[in-house]
C-alpha cells in the first residue's frame, strides 16, 4: 500500500514536550484533511535535550551544525523526504542541514511557514518572543526581514526571563500561571512599541497560551502550529 504523503522527517527533542505536539498536529491534520485513520508517514529523531542545552549555553552551534547534519542524513537514509526542525532556535543551523539534505528531502523553514501566517494576519511589524538565541542571535530577525517584517525584541530583562520560564520550566513540562501572565505583559509592552503581532516563536509557548486568546494585547501566531501545517502542505502536496 502506497500512502499519499511524503515520509516526513522530525529532528526532534528540543524539547520532547514540544515535539509530542507536532507529532499530535501533524497526525490530527492529516486526519482533517484526507479522512479519518490518515497518519502521516513520519521518522523521528529525539535528541538529548540536556546535552543539546550544554552546547547551545556553550556557544557551541559548530558541534551541533555537525550533530544535525548527521541526524539528516540517517532521517534521508531512513526514507524522509520532507524535513522539519522542531525548535525555532535550531533553525540556526537549518543551512547545514538543507545542505546535508541535498536534492534528497526538502527542509520546511520555521520562518517561512510563520511569515506566511503573519502576512494572514496583515501585519508587517511583529514582536519576536523566544529562547535567548532566537531573539539575540542575527539568524532569526534577519530571516523575518528577508521575509519583509519589521521586528520588535523584547529588552533585556524580559529576555532573560523569558530564558528562564522556557529552559527552567516548559522543556520540563511545569506550566506557571504567573509565566502565562508575564509573556502576555511582554506583549502588551511590544504592542506599545508598534508591533501588531506577536510570534510565539518558542515551540513550547504554546503551552502557556494560544492564538485567539482573549487577553492578549495583539493577535497571537504559534510558530508550531504553522510549521507543522506547512509540513503537511509539503507532505501532501509537495512533488512526489
Amino acid at each position: 500500500m502506497t500512502s499519499p504523503m511524503r515520509t516526513i522527517g522530525l529532528l526532534g527533542g528540543t524539547s520532547w514536550e514540544s515535539t509530542a505536539d507536532y507529532y499530535a498536529l501533524l497526525n490530527r491534520g492529516a486526519a482533517e484533511r484526507l479522512g479519518p485513520l490518515r497518519q502521516p508517514p513520519i521518522v523521528l529523531h529525539s535528541v538529548d535535550f540536556a546535552e543539546l542545552a550544554a552546547l547551545q549555553a556553550a556557544d557551541r552551534w559548530d558541534v551541533l551544525a555537525e550533530q544535525y547534519a548527521a541526524i539528516t542524513h540517517a532521517l534521508v537514509d531512513a526514507g524522509a523526504t520532507v524535513l522539519g526542525i522542531c525548535a525555532n532556535s535550531m533553525h540556526l543551523v537549518a543551512d547545514q542541514v538543507r545542505a546535508a539534505a541535498g536534492e534528497s528531502a526538502a527542509l520546511v523553514h520555521i520562518v517561512d511557514a510563520t511569515a506566511e501566517a503573519v502576512r494572514r494576519e496583515g501585519a508587517s511589524r511583529v514582536a519576536l518572543l523566544g529562547t535567548a538565541y532566537t531573539m539575540e542571535k542575527p539568524f532569526y530577525v534577519e530571516a523575518l526581514r528577508t521575509r519583509g517584517l519589521d521586528v520588535v525584541v523584547p529588552a533585556a530583562d524580559e529576555r532573560a526571563e523569558l530564558q528562564r520560564i522556557i529552559y527552567s520550566e516548559l522543556t520540563q513540562g511545569v506550566v506557571r500561571p504567573e509565566s502565562r501572565a508575564y509573556l502576555l505583559e511582554v506583549v502588551r509592552r511590544c504592542a506599545d512599541e508598534g508591533a501588531e503581532a506577536a510570534l510565539l516563536a518558542c515551540t513550547e509557548f504554546q503551552m502557556l497560551v494560544t492564538p485567539g486568546a482573549p487577553d492578549s494585547a495583539l493577535p497571537l501566531v504559534d510558530t508550531t502550529r504553522e510549521h507543522a501545517r506547512a509540513l503537511l502542505d509539503a507532505a501532501i502536496d509537495g512533488p512526489a
